[in-house]
């Protein structure tokens, strides 16, 4: 496959990194030193700044969209009506009415559109997905998760800050995984309820969000997404009728990604306990990647695509309705 990668920045880099065998034959970025920088590491590869020429690259089967979420839906939208297939970064746009229209045109082109929903392909997270598959945790009850980091100095400043090109706050930025794996895990959520709020950072938008979520059976996810973690976490409990599983850690500053199996003995008490741990380089953007290179190849939609994203997007916009 031969890809283009708009957007050059931290994201479209990890990106490119896990393209493996296939070509990257153009980039493009506002910022033509970062478009250079990414494309002088590939050989024959072309560095653009205008989107658009990347986006409906004579030479590009798939374009990977890893830009501002302002530009998300539009980018995306080009290039699905040039017939390319396109990876587009999380959330997928500032609103749902924006995805929407991804997903129409998608669905009218015959194209495949992921969307970057990578956590699903952390080791921790398929094998938790595998076990709860196999009927191992028995019927599901709940889960309780929390995601989130300190933030950095000039944060406030930064375009995650300005609702015009982020369209909210942390809620849509860190939550939506939340979201998105708890769907993957339970369900749809047609009961939502919850609230966001600024409690530090300076800015327009909510630097904490927290969720409850109800799926028809009655089943609940607890959520809070925080960019006023001083202490990055990541941590994420399904509970089952005869056992528990915990991941924690995504790697880096998040510490070493692990998952806890604990099940319960029919006497009750203390239970048995089985640890996995996955040290090392987060492999999660190149396993989602294939995974998406696979859709193409047997024409499916891909674990995590506009569908999911579009069910994240509505439910953070009934947050932010419900908090208002």
């Amino acid at each position: 496959m031969r890809i283009a990668i708009i957007g050059c920045g931290l994201i479209g880099n990890k990106r490119a990194k896990a393209l493996g065998a296939h070509m990257l034959t153009a980039c493009a970025d506002a910022q033509h030193d970062r478009a250079l920088s990414l494309a002088k590491s590939y050989p024959g590869c072309a560095a653009l700044t205008a989107w658009r020429q990347a986006a409906t690259h004579k030479d590009a089967d798939i374009v990977v969209v890893s830009t501002t979420n302002d530009m998300l839906a539009p980018i995306a939208l080009a290039a699905i009506l040039a017939g390319k297939h396109v990876l587009l970064e999380k959330p997928g746009a500032r609103n749902a009415a924006e995805l929407e229209q991804v997903l129409g045109a998608a669905r009218s082109a015959g194209v495949i559109v992921k969307v970057g929903f990578n956590h699903r392909f952390h080791p921790a997270l398929l094998k938790a997905k595998e076990i709860v598959s196999s009927g191992d945790l028995g019927p599901l009850m709940y889960i309780r998760a929390r995601y989130g980091h300190g933030g950095r100095r000039g944060m406030e400043r930064e375009w995650r800050g300005n609702p015009a090109i982020s369209g909210g706050g942390e809620m849509l930025d860190q939550g939506v995984h939340l979201i998105d794996l708890s769907r993957w895990f339970l369900g749809d959520f047609p009961d939502v309820n919850g609230h966001v709020a600024t409690f530090f950072w300076d800015w327009p938008v909510e630097d904490n969000g927290f969720a409850l979520l109800k799926t028809k059976a009655g089943q609940v996810a607890w959520l809070h997404a925080s960019c006023t973690e001083w202490k990055n976490i990541f941590s994420f409990e399904i509970y089952g009728k005869v056992g528990k599983l915990h991941i924690e850690g995504l790697g880096g500053s998040y510490g070493v990604e692990r998952l806890s199996w604990y099940r319960m003995l029919p006497e009750m008490g203390p239970p048995p306990t089985t640890i996995w741990e996955y040290p090392g380089e987060d492999r999660s953007w190149q396993a989602e990647f294939e995974h998406f290179i696979q859709c193409i190849s047997e024409k499916r939609q891909p674990s995590g695509g506009l569908g999911d994203a579009l069910a994240a997007l509505q439910i953070v916009e009934r947050l932010y309705a419900i908090s208002k």
